[in-house]
C-alpha cells in the first residue's frame, strides 16, 4: 500500500527562490523572443543592447553623481537591476542553476527575507567595490556578484557548522578557492576580466552578513555590544 504522506525523495525549492529565477529566466526568454525575430519586429533585434544601456551598472555613472550630487531614481535602480541582465543564454542558465543550488540551503536556514537580502546587498556592495577598485570603464551585468553572495552565507554554514564539531573551518572556503582558480585559468587564456572584483566583493558580503541573518544574530550582536561596554 501507499504511505498516506509519503516523503518527497527532493526538498522544494522555496518559494522566493523559484520566483527569483523565473524572473531571471523570463528576461532571458524576452531578449531570446527578440533576437530570434519571435516578437518585437527588426528593432527587437536590440533590446538586450538597450537593457544593459539603461540598467546595467556603470561605474561612471556613479562616478559622475557622487561629483554633482545628483541620484536619479533611473540610474540609482542600477545597482538592484544590473543583476537580471546578462550577455547570453547559457550565462542566464548557469547562474540561474547556482542561485538555486546556494539559494536554496541560504532561503532554507536564514529565511526569504535574509535571502533577497544577501542577493541585493551583495549586488550592491559588488557594485560600489567595482567602481572603486577598477576604471568601471565597461557596464557590470549579470547576477554572479549576487551568486557570490549566496556561496559566502552558504560558506558561512559550512564554516559555523565545521566550528561546532571541532573539523578545520578552513576547509569551508574549499568552494570560493575553486571557483576563483577557474576565474584565475580563464583570465589567463582568455584575457583578464575585472568582474571578479564585484564577485569576490559578493561574497565577502555574504559571509559578512550571515552573522547578522543568522535567527538570532542581531539580538546576539547587541547583547556582546553592551557587555562590552
Amino acid at each position: 500500500m501507499t504511505p498516506s504522506n509519503p516523503n518527497n525523495a527532493v526538498n522544494p525549492l522555496p518559494p522566493v527562490v523559484v520566483a527569483l529565477f523565473l524572473i531571471l529566466l523570463a528576461i532571458e526568454l524576452y531578449f531570446q523572443a527578440g533576437s530570434n525575430g519571435l516578437a518585437g519586429g527588426p528593432s527587437a533585434v536590440g533590446w538586450r543592447l538597450t537593457a544593459l544601456q539603461r540598467y546595467g551598472f556603470s561605474g561612471e555613472i556613479l562616478r559622475w553623481m557622487w561629483d554633482t550630487g545628483q541620484w536619479p531614481a533611473e540610474h540609482l535602480i542600477r545597482f538592484v537591476s544590473y543583476p537580471f541582465i546578462h550577455l547570453s543564454f547559457t550565462q542566464t542558465i548557469f547562474a540561474g542553476v547556482m542561485m538555486l543550488a546556494m539559494g536554496k540551503m541560504v532561503a532554507e536556514v536564514f529565511g526569504p527575507v535574509a535571502f533577497l537580502a544577501v542577493y541585493f546587498v551583495s549586488a550592491i556592495v559588488g557594485a560600489l567595490v567595482f567602481t572603486v577598485l577598477t576604471d568601471g570603464a565597461l557596464p557590470l551585468i549579470g547576477s554572479f556578484p549576487s551568486v557570490y553572495g549566496l556561496i559566502g552565507a552558504f560558506t558561512w554554514l559550512l564554516w559555523r557548522k565545521m566550528s561546532l564539531v571541532g573539523e578545520n573551518q578552513f576547509r569551508a572556503f574549499t568552494l570560493i578557492g575553486f571557483l576563483m582558480g577557474i576565474q584565475l585559468i580563464f583570465a589567463l587564456f582568455f584575457g583578464v576580466s575585472k568582474d571578479w572584483v564585484a564577485d569576490l566583493a559578493g561574497f565577502a558580503t555574504g559571509f559578512l552578513l550571515s552573522f547578522l541573518l543568522v535567527p538570532g544574530g542581531w539580538a546576539k550582536l547587541l547583547a556582546k555590544l553592551r557587555q562590552e561596554k
